[in-house]
């Protein structure tokens, strides 16, 4: 994938005002600790992951997305009427039918003629949709695309905690598949993707690749129920060292891909925008692409694990933050479980 006309123009996200500890969530946990005799601490100490932010149950991906379009937009050159796609991608959506983002389209007045869809892909959705945006910007398709997503891992954390302490059964193994779900934070995103010349102060898009390894994509499996309605109680069983181990794996495969496709190698590249996940992932990872990890900046310390609102919201922070400048080489690396990789590189 190669771009001569796309950008990434504008950025918008919301974080939620409940804080939770991971201190807090052992603290919930105290009668499974005590009966399998776990380590209190643990939790941060194996994720790096201290807190996270959670919405009330009861919210909506499409108000938060809603939210967070809005500032994206706020902060554009490209009017509202110039908008002509949107694509809602998170994992969490208001209902299976219809599509999340007719009720974004409407909340925010876009134009009849702006087409719209859902793309769900796991932690890799926005940057999907920020290709598929950049895609038709550069067919001439349209001028602008919004890319929106809300994450609400809030009843996914709630009900993992209730059933772990309902199940007399459960072991330190089978603990072990629900200890990604306990490090699930929330947030909404939104990026707008637009022609070059309608935002000459945008962030180009040089080009991306993507792999996938789908022969892993039983290592992490969700139910029907995720984030859908105020009473869902979605669950998820995760093989996280597996998974770990095999997406850097293809992390790696993809960044050998992704230096040969752009031209680029790890000492041309100024920052390196992942999908959050924690600290031993991170680890893995830099040491796979062979990169000084310091180019890396992160936000699972203090947002956990997003979603797929982890990177956009990670870059924003860094460009409020002054961690990134113009005329820097980035790379966005988003890794789903599948196992796909998808990798874009941007000039600031």
């Amino acid at each position: 994938m190669r771009y001569q006309k796309a950008c990434i123009e504008s950025f918008g996200y919301v974080l939620p005002e409940r804080i939770v500890t991971s201190e807090e969530i052992e603290s919930r946990l105290a009668p499974l600790y005590d009966r399998l005799g776990l380590p209190y601490g643990r939790l941060e100490l194996m994720t790096g992951i201290r807190e996270r932010r959670l919405w009330d149950a009861a919210t909506k991906p499409s108000a938060v997305s809603t939210q967070a379009a809005e500032k994206a937009l706020a902060a554009s050159a490209i009017p509202r009427e110039a908008i002509g796609c949107l694509i809602h991608a998170s994992v969490c959506r208001d209902f299976l039918e219809p599509a999340t983002s007719t009720v974004v389209h409407r909340n925010l007045g876009l134009a009849p003629g702006a087409i719209n869809y859902d793309v769900s892909n796991a932690c890799l959705g926005v940057l999907n949709g920020i290709l598929d945006a950049a895609n038709r910007v550069e067919l001439g398709q349209i001028e602008a695309g919004l890319v929106v997503a809300g994450e609400n891992g809030g009843p996914l954390v709630e009900n993992t905690i209730q059933r772990l302490l309902a199940d007399p059964t459960v072991t330190r193994q089978s603990f072990k598949d629900s200890f990604a779900s306990l490090t699930i934070g929330s947030g909404a995103a939104a990026v707008i993707v637009a022609n070059r010349e309608r935002a000459p102060n945008g962030h180009r898009i040089v080009g991306g690749v993507a792999r996938a390894d789908t022969s892993a994509n039983d290592l992490c499996r969700g139910d029907t129920d995720m984030g859908m309605g105020a009473g869902s109680a979605p669950l998820m069983r995760t093989g996280s060292e597996e998974l770990m181990k095999r997406g850097c794996a293809l992390a790696g495969e993809t960044w050998r891909e992704a230096q040969s496709e752009l031209g680029w190698s790890g000492a041309d590249v100024d920052r390196f925008f992942c999908h959050q996940v924690g600290a031993a992932h991170s680890r893995l990872l830099f040491e796979m692409l062979g990169v000084d990890r310091a180019k890396d900046f992160t936000t699972y310390e203090f947002l956990g694990n997003m979603g797929t609102a982890s990177w956009p919201i990670t870059m924003a922070i860094a460009s409020e933050r002054g961690a990134v400048k113009k005329g820097d080489r980035v790379m966005l690396m988003g890794i789903g479980s599948g196992i796909n990789c998808v990798m874009a590189g941007v000039e600031w």
